[in-house]
């Protein structure tokens, strides 16, 4: 009789595992995060991964194939019901169904995973995570202004310096008013309409040259692919070729807009705005982190006003080894009529969504210490010699309960402390402290313990050691440093050895 199969074990497509450095430091980088929130009077919230299909709303990609774009299934009720596609729409059932109780404007923040049943890709997956702020029941544009120094408050605390990221802000008014004044309104158009705002998307890729030809007949690029244009003439080109060209000024670019507004009162209404918006960050000091731009666009079709973006503008290479601009990290917008789906009266509100993934590489890229292994708390291993007599297993659990309560001068804890807990002898629990990451390692055998002593292995300091060429362990010194990788202490000082370690790694 054969054997029963076994399961392969296999990850979906689309969806990554995460080791303990990702997750620890993508919580110090939430952390952070929440801290710089709170700080402009914030308040956490939290909605369910699961909404009702229709509360998600129109903004799905294909809201007639519920399956389309996001995952769906139907309840016992055979009500549909949807993995969340982000953190907004849910935030607007929630202010809806508690709109009473809340305070408006109502500060909020969450952070949490979201789906898409999309396509995986490089770079692109099917679960990932987000982090919102969002400002509802104001409908005044110095709201947008709070969430862009917001955005640029965080950068910041989070380690990327100043000149290595800018927000831009422009008005979804100033393109749909340009859209309408080129013939481009109304229903008939909207695909055209989609085939433009994708060339403006491509600005910062192909430049001033290659958007006139994707919103003319086309554009090849160097690998011989054909993107089919919007088919716009020069005359119709022009109004958004000039708003491009004065995307690198804010004074620059608010005349454009001006100029380009023409008699058209919806771009009239974008312009005021971002001038509203732009003479409050330089009132606030932000002159030089937060910029007009009219070439953002954001793809969502709930935004109704500004919209904006976060962009790092260092240079990394990229899949292919080019070095590129890293780009894009967090965007959002004004939204005023999406809670206003569940009520009868209309509810302003604006915020912003940080990608986490995205800014975590980002944040590695530029060597945050937010994100450096360093930052956790040094492992310590007690071994266990005797671990096949129980007798003696009391003792070891002493000795990491007393490494688990040792306390700097701040009174924080100072190190974490594993007991090990496996079957295997000497060598095997020296390999198992070395694949942990451990600092160093606490033996006591059958001798120290007769003795009252424990043996504290360095183990950082032995990999030194090892590595070194025959002529330098020839050497006093070092004899010396090996003295120091590996020494015996009374039991009853345990915790003083092991902290003499840590600060010898900690001064390195």
């Amino acid at each position: 009789m054969s054997a029963p199969s076994k399961l392969k074990a296999r990850q979906p497509r689309g969806f990554v595992d995460r080791g303990p450095a990702d997750v620890a430091a993508t919580e110090r980088m939430l952390s952070v995060i929440r801290e710089s929130f709170s700080l402009y009077g914030f308040d956490p919230v939290e909605t369910p991964l699961i909404e009702y299909t229709d509360a998600l709303g129109k903004f799905l990609p294909d809201q007639d194939r519920p399956n389309e774009g996001v995952f769906s299934f139907q309840d016992d009720d055979e009500q549909w019901l949807s993995l969340r596609y982000d953190l907004t729409a849910p935030l607007a059932r929630y202010v809806a169904e508690n709109f009473d109780a809340l305070p408006k404007p109502y500060r909020s923040y969450r952070a949490g995973y979201v789906f898409r049943n999309e396509k995986p890709g490089p770079g692109r997956f099917r679960q990932f995570m987000q982090f919102d702020a969002d400002i509802v029941g104001s409908g005044t544009v110095a709201a947008d202004a709070e969430i862009c120094m917001l955005a640029a408050d965080t950068m910041e605390a989070l380690g990327i310096k100043r000149g290595d990221y800018v927000v831009k802000v422009n008005n979804r008014k100033v393109l749909d008013g340009v859209m309408e004044a080129i013939g481009l309104g109304g229903d008939e158009n909207a695909g055209r309409r989609l085939t433009v705002l994708r060339a403006i998307d491509k600005f910062d890729k192909v430049g001033i040259e290659g958007v006139r030809e994707l919103l003319g007949n086309g554009r090849m690029d160097q690998s011989g692919d054909f993107t089919k244009g919007a088919g716009l003439s020069a005359y119709q080109s022009d109004p958004i070729l000039r708003l491009l060209n004065s995307s690198s000024d804010t004074a620059a670019a608010l005349d454009v807009i001006k100029e380009v507004a023409g008699n058209s009162p919806i771009t009239e209404q974008g312009f005021q705005e971002l001038d509203v918006i732009a003479r409050m960050v330089i009132a606030a000091g932000y002159s030089d982190q937060i910029i007009v731009d009219p070439s953002v666009v954001r793809g969502l079709e709930y935004y109704t006003g500004p919209v904006y973006e976060v962009e790092l503008t260092f240079e990394v290479p990229n899949e292919q080894g080019q070095i590129v601009r890293f780009g894009s990290v967090a965007g959002g917008g004004r939204y005023d009529g999406l809670v206003g789906r569940f009520r009868p009266e209309a509810v302003p509100a604006t915020g912003f969504s940080i990608g986490v993934s995205r800014l975590y590489s980002a944040l590695k890229a530029v060597k945050s210490p937010i994100v450096d292994t360093k930052a956790e708390l040094p492992l310590v291993v007690v071994t266990a010699m005797d671990n096949k007599s129980p007798e003696f297993m009391p003792a070891y659990q002493a000795f990491v309960s007393q490494l688990r309560q040792a306390r700097d001068e701040k009174g924080k804890p100072l190190l974490r402390a594993d007991l090990y807990l496996g079957s295997s002898g000497f060598n095997a629990q020296m390999k198992y402290a070395d694949r942990r990451g451990a600092v160093c390692a606490v033996i006591q055998g059958s001798s120290e313990r007769e003795a009252g002593t424990v043996v504290i292995k360095d183990l950082i300091l032995g990999a030194e050691l090892a590595a070194a060429g025959r002529e330098v362990k020839d050497s006093a010194e070092h004899k010396e440093r090996q003295a120091q990788a590996q020494f015996a202490v009374s039991a009853s000082e345990l915790v003083e050895g092991v902290k003499r370690v840590i600060g010898r790694h900690a001064r390195a």
